[in-house]
């Protein structure tokens, strides 16, 4: 979480946005129902070097809310460098179609969401959860902000439940020092 990955061909421009409403309104309005987005959306918050910023125009596109800066695509190399420590997760938001982050491999595979918290909620007590939880860490880091924030009747467990599984879990990600925090 130190860096923004490389823009696809078709993404000439990174727009990182200036306000926390104008980055909630791209997260929940314009990412959740997007299938290229996974139906999610994320605000996340960092900081920049002022000195590296002020080589760019801040512009507004549209209301006086939508204020951002235009990087070129082949300056977001540049752009990571002059990022001030890890860039964090805020906020989630997570449309009807979304199904999260789904391995690839491993025990969880092809588990959507759901599937793989119901699992996890089986798993709190048993002596390897810390090692397991390591072991999935992406896919925890891609699903907790909708474990935490979906009603609970699509987790299909108490409110108790959900919360004595995220102290559990956010115990076992900071014992396992992993570096980057959980967004809860």
């Amino acid at each position: 979480m130190k860096e923004f990955p490389q823009r696809l061909e078709n993404q000439p421009i990174f727009y990182p946005v200036v306000n926390l409403e104008y980055a909630r309104q791209i997260a929940r309005d314009w990412n959740t129902p997007d299938e290229k987005s996974g139906f999610s959306g994320f605000v996340t918050k960092f900081e920049v070097s002022s000195t590296y910023l002020s080589k760019f125009e801040l512009h507004t596109a549209g209301s006086a809310t939508h204020r951002e800066y235009w990087i070129p695509a082949k300056e977001l190399s540049v752009f990571n460098k002059a990022i001030n420590g890890q860039i964090s997760v805020e906020e989630g938001f997570f449309g009807s179609d979304f199904v999260g982050y789904r391995e690839e491999e491993n025990g969880f595979k092809d588990f959507n969401a759901i599937e793989q918290f119901s699992a996890w909620l089986k798993m709190t007590d048993q002596d390897d959860f810390s090692s397991r939880v390591s072991a999935h860490r992406k896919a925890i880091f891609m699903n907790c902000l909708f474990w935490l924030t979906t009603d609970i009747s699509n987790l299909r467990c108490t409110k108790e439940q959900r919360d004595t599984f995220l102290t559990v879990l956010v115990n076992a990600w900071e014992a396992d020092s992993i570096g980057v925090p959980l967004p809860i």
